[in-house]
């Protein structure tokens, strides 16, 4: 199968039943923007044989059933909505609180992220925490928010080594990304807090606590307060 673009889309065939569009190489607002566009207006034309979407920062991947659709005519049907002028979705994201709470055990980077930083650690968690944050997309392992952005005298890199595990609850710094690990997993981010907000549910429809357009704000709460917490 070729490639098909067009002056600003890129369409890409990913496997044997996925159609990949790209919008540009910017990360930014404008561009995933466009993205849940396109994936709300596909959702609302109901295309027979697609099976689900999955939005990311600056693109949108679109599984399908072959046996139900060819990929020439999802291409065919996908372009057309793409390039039919719409404005931008102006459904509101939910809006989310997520209670945090910040180092110790919990947060085992907190010193290290306000050290590289010349920083008390009372200037990190509350410059983490006075912002809200836009969900840019779920991905990594099911349920994982990558949110943005954090303030630029926070943001840190990666750990040069990435821990074998990481306590599903923990609220992460990726340079200008923020994120929380919805399950115990492999990982690398700085890890300044814990959450027990419960991001990934099989059992629920959607299973995911947060979708790609909600926007979120964190909380700082005490030990005390965490451990009388339920997992929501």
């Amino acid at each position: 199968m070729q490639r098909e673009k067009t002056a600003h889309t890129r369409y890409l065939p990913f496997g044997d039943s996925g159609l990949l569009i790209e919008f540009g190489d910017m990360i930014d607002l404008k561009t995933n923007s466009t993205v849940i566009t396109l994936n709300d207006a596909i959702l609302e034309t109901n295309i027979q044989g697609i099976e689900e979407l999955v939005p990311t920062y600056r693109s949108l991947l679109v599984r399908y059933n072959p046996q139900e659709i060819s990929y020439e005519e999802l291409l065919y049907h996908v372009k057309g909505i793409e390039k039919t002028p719409r404005p931008p979705t102006t459904r509101e994201g939910r809006q989310t609180v997520i209670p945090v709470i910040y180092g110790g055990e919990y947060g085992p980077d907190l010193e290290h992220v306000a050290k590289i930083h010349g920083l008390t650690e009372e200037q990190v968690m509350r410059l983490h925490s006075e912002r809200q944050y836009r969900v840019y997309m779920i991905g990594f392992i099911a349920g994982f928010p990558y949110l943005g952005e954090v303030a630029d005298e926070i943001a840190t890199p990666r750990l040069e080594t990435p821990r074998l595990k990481v306590p599903a609850g923990s609220v992460g710094i990726a340079e200008k990304q923020t994120g929380i690990y919805p399950c115990e997993a492999p990982g690398g981010w700085q890890i300044i807090g814990r959450t027990r907000a419960r991001l990934f549910d099989p059992t629920q429809k959607p299973p995911t606590l947060l979708e790609a357009g909600d926007v979120i704000r964190f909380k700082p709460i005490t030990e005390k307060e965490y451990t009388a917490l339920t997992t929501e």
